[in-house]
C-alpha cells in the first residue's frame, strides 16, 4: 500500500486542530446571530423579521438633508428595510425621496408617497406586501389635500366625499392581517400648549371607516403627538423636524418599523443614530409605550 506523502498528513493535523479549537471556543457559547440589540432596537436574526422605514419629506437645509439619509441608509442596510412610507405633501416630487433614491443605494428600494393636492385624484398608493411568517400587510396611501382645512369637523366637503367613498372601495377589496392607512394631514387635534397621548378631537367620518374595516394605524406627519389610540385604531404622526423636549433645538429623524404576526413595534430614530422612544400596535389594537 503506497504511503501517503508527509505534507498531507501535516494538513490533516491542522485542519484537525483548527476544527478542535473552534468547537472549545464556541462550546456553551450564545448563538448572538439569533437574537441581537443594536442601538435599541430588538432583532431576531432567523429571517421572520420584516422592516420598513417611515419618514416626512419635504424641504430641509442640505447638511440636515444629508445627515437624515446617511442615518437612514445606514438604519435601512442593518435591518433589511424592505420599502420607505414618505408622508409628504408633494407626491413624487419630493426631494427627500428623489435625493435618497439617487445617492444612497440602499435607499433605493420602493417608495410609497403621499401628497396633499386639491386634484381629483384621492389614491396616492395600495399595495399589500407579503410577510415572510405568511400573512400579508396592506398599505394604502391616500390624498388628504381634499381634508385641508376640515380636519378635524365631522362634516366634508364634495372633495371629502369622494375620498371617503373611494377609501371604503379600496378597505373593502382587502384582506391582509395588518392594514395600514397613511396621509399627510394628522387627523387628531390636541389642546393648545397641552402635552398629552389622547387626542381631543378626531375627524371622524374617517375614524368611523377605520374601525368598520379593521384598520390598524393611521400614519401621517407630525401634527400635536408622537400617538394616539382611539377604540382600536392606533394614530401615529411621523415626527419629521420637531422641537425636541426642551424646546430649543430641532430633532429630526424617522420610524422604523417591525411587523411580525402578533404586533407592529415602531421605533423613532433620531438622525443622530439615537432610538428616542419605541411604541407597539397590536392585533387588538392595545399599544404600550
Amino acid at each position: 500500500m503506497a504511503k501517503r506523502p508527509s505534507w498531507v498528513c501535516t494538513l490533516i493535523t491542522q485542519l484537525s486542530l483548527c476544527l478542535a479549537l473552534y468547537v472549545a471556543l464556541n462550546l456553551g457559547q450564545p448563538q448572538k446571530y439569533i437574537y441581537q440589540r443594536t442601538n435599541g432596537i430588538s432583532s431576531n436574526r432567523k429571517g421572520l423579521d420584516f422592516y420598513f422605514i417611515s419618514v416626512t419629506g419635504g424641504f430641509r437645509p442640505l447638511e440636515q438633508q444629508t445627515l437624515l439619509l446617511k442615518q437612514m441608509e445606514d438604519v435601512a442596510k442593518s435591518y433589511d428595510a424592505r420599502f420607505v412610507i414618505n408622508t409628504s405633501e408633494l407626491g413624487e416630487d419630493d426631494p427627500l425621496k428623489q435625493n435618497a433614491t439617487w445617492l444612497f443605494p440602499s435607499l433605493k428600494v420602493p417608495w410609497y408617497t403621499t401628497k396633499a393636492s386639491k386634484e381629483k385624484e384621492v389614491g396616492c398608493f395600495q399595495e399589500q406586501i407579503r410577510l415572510p411568517h405568511g400573512e400579508a400587510l396592506d398599505i394604502i396611501g391616500v390624498n388628504t389635500g381634499s381634508l385641508q382645512g376640515k380636519i378635524p369637523t365631522a362634516l366634508p366637503s364634495a372633495s371629502g366625499d369622494l375620498l371617503l367613498n373611494w377609501l371604503k372601495s379600496a378597505l373593502e377589496a382587502i384582506n391582509g392581517h395588518w392594514c395600514i392607512v397613511v396621509g399627510f394631514h394628522p387627523l387628531v387635534l390636541c389642546e393648545e400648549h397641552e402635552e398629552q397621548l389622547e387626542a381631543k378631537k378626531i375627524y371622524e367620518p374617517l375614524h368611523h371607516i377605520f374601525m368598520k374595516f379593521g384598520v390598524n394605524t393611521y400614519l401621517s406627519k407630525h401634527g400635536c403627538i408622537k400617538y394616539s389610540r382611539q377604540d382600536s385604531i392606533t394614530y401615529m404622526e411621523n415626527p419629521g423636524l420637531i422641537e425636541s423636549g426642551n424646546g430649543r433645538e430641532m430633532v429630526d429623524g424617522f420610524l422604523l418599523h417591525k411587523v411580525s404576526s402578533l404586533e407592529i413595534l415602531t421605533y423613532f430614530v433620531t438622525s443622530e443614530g439615537e432610538v428616542v422612544y419605541r411604541t407597539a400596535t397590536h392585533q387588538r389594537g392595545k399599544e404600550v409605550m
